[in-house]
């Protein structure tokens, strides 16, 4: 679970099912090979999958898997701490329930 586009895709799929135009139109600056390798590469590690519907012309929509959609809460955590963290310089630190996993034992 790598690239540049990995999280943006998460985000977008995590709405709902949603076609390759309309990832594309979301994820401005991405080119169409570059999605499909990414697009790809989800599908090989089970985070999404792919439906074909047999109609004129093809049509085939995205959406998470199971594995895809335990995926999110490390996504929107990982939106706090940039929020808290990352965000022009301001030294607010992050949101209460978020500190305590940060003193907790690690390993």
């Amino acid at each position: 679970m790598s690239g540049k586009w990995t999280l943006l895709l998460l985000r977008d799929l995590a709405e709902g099912p949603i076609r390759f135009g309309e990832l594309q139109r979301s994820l401005e600056g991405i080119s169409p090979r570059t999605l499909s390798q990414r697009l790809r590469a989800l599908e090989e590690e089970g985070v999404l999958e792919r439906r074909e519907y047999a109609e004129m012309p093809p049509r085939v929509e995205y959406s998470l898997t199971a594995k895809g959609e335990a995926l999110l809460p490390i996504v929107a955590a990982m939106r706090t701490y940039g929020e808290a963290w990352l965000g022009a310089g301001d030294p607010t630190p992050p949101a209460p329930g978020l500190s305590a996993l940060a003193r907790g034992p690690i390993g």
